[in-house]
């Protein structure tokens, strides 16, 4: 593969620091067509689905996309705003927020937002860094539990970026924060600030994206992970053992996946005469078609449908302040040691990019 080539780029231009947070992806539109390419996309990777390729290609394009490009579009319909898909949006905002609270605290650094799956691509923007003269970057995929499907994915995006690039940054990655204080206060202020509201419910159901069984076995640390963060927020609620359960959700495939299963628990509690329930989803960083249709919509109609009396879901942290402000502070421990006040004097700057090219060295930063 040929290395890239950025003709745009100047000797002395001051050098940056970006943040890049990176969430799972979503398609461009609730179209059959649309999420016939992002699941594509999203499935074809070997972190995903860790099936041989020569017969999960079969699968996939013979069977899985045909059918399920356009039920997933239709779901996505029922959850697609004015502004696009709330993963997006979310994702978005929430990159605005952790860059205005970076710029209060006095922090000269960019801060960026990639999908895995779908746009912007991780690649496109880690170009656009490059051509900002980006040599420094704080990697931050969006889950809050370490996961090979997705954490390790992203930094495999990453690596095939920097495979073909000249001139690599400096690059650190915040590999978790399931169990960082910050994240657990967030999550409880979130969850308190409905109960001030409208009560306690009789269970707090919380609900974690699944994933096959055997990747816990293999080594995989997200189950054990998301535990920590059920067990952790239920202390800082006030919980005890049998006022909240820990559930995955989102089953593909007929093999075994961690359990207990969301929507058969849904189901069980309100059979055993629990009359509400809340929801929330603390691996979900950002509102998305997981949380908004599959439980807030499918999760209240398996509770109320069973004999269930109340259902309510409660959002994702998404870019609320509390949650940006204390974000954004974890972030900025993983910057120490990096220079992030303003850059260097303009003047400086022309005086040493003039020298560079009298010199004629091509290869000076």
């Amino acid at each position: 593969m040929p290395l890239s080539d950025p003709t745009d780029y100047q000797h002395g231009a001051a050098a940056q620091t970006a943040i890049l947070l990176v969430n799972l992806g979503t398609p461009d539109a609730p179209t059959s067509s649309a999420l016939r390419r992002y699941l594509g996309e999203f499935l074809s990777d070997p972190r995903v689905v860790e099936i041989p390729k020569p017969v999960w290609w079969l699968i996939l394009n013979g069977i899985v996309l045909p059918i399920r490009s356009s039920k997933s579009a239709a779901k996505y319909a029922s959850v697609w705003t004015d502004r696009g898909s709330p993963l997006q949006v979310g994702t978005a905002d929430l990159t605005q927020a952790v860059a205005a609270e970076m710029a209060r605290a006095g922090h000269h650094v960019l801060v960026r937002y990639a999908m895995r799956y779908g746009n912007p691509s991780v690649a496109s923007v880690l170009d656009e860094l490059a051509r900002q003269n980006v040599t420094r970057i704080l990697l931050v995929p969006l889950y809050p539990q370490y996961c090979a499907a997705t954490t390790a994915s992203t930094l495999d995006a990453v690596s095939a970026w920097m495979r073909r690039s000249r001139r690599l940054p400096e690059l650190r990655v915040l590999n978790h924060f399931h169990d960082v204080p910050v994240y657990i206060e967030a999550l409880a202020d979130k969850i308190e600030t409905q109960w001030r509201q409208q009560g306690r419910p009789d269970r707090l159901v919380m609900s974690f994206h699944g994933m096959p069984a055997r990747t816990l076995k293999l080594g995989d640390p997200y189950y054990c992970e998301c535990h920590k963060t059920g067990r952790l927020l239920a202390e800082r609620l006030g919980l005890g053992a049998s006022d909240y359960v820990v559930t995955f959700q989102s089953r593909f495939g007929k093999q075994e996946w961690l359990q207990p299963y969301t929507e058969p628990t849904l189901r069980k509690l309100a059979q055993d005469g629990v009359a509400r329930v809340d929801v929330v989803c603390p691996g979900f960083t950002v509102d998305c078609l997981e949380t908004l249709e599959e439980i807030a919509m499918e999760g209240k109609q398996a509770f109320l449908s069973s004999g269930g009396k109340v259902f309510h879901y409660i959002d994702c942290l998404n870019a609320d302040a509390h949650w940006a402000q204390g974000f954004s502070k974890l972030l900025t421990t993983h910057l120490q040691g990096w220079d992030t006040m303003a850059p260097t004097d303009p003047g400086a700057l022309a005086a040493t990019r003039a020298l560079a090219q009298a010199m004629g060295a091509d290869n000076l930063g």
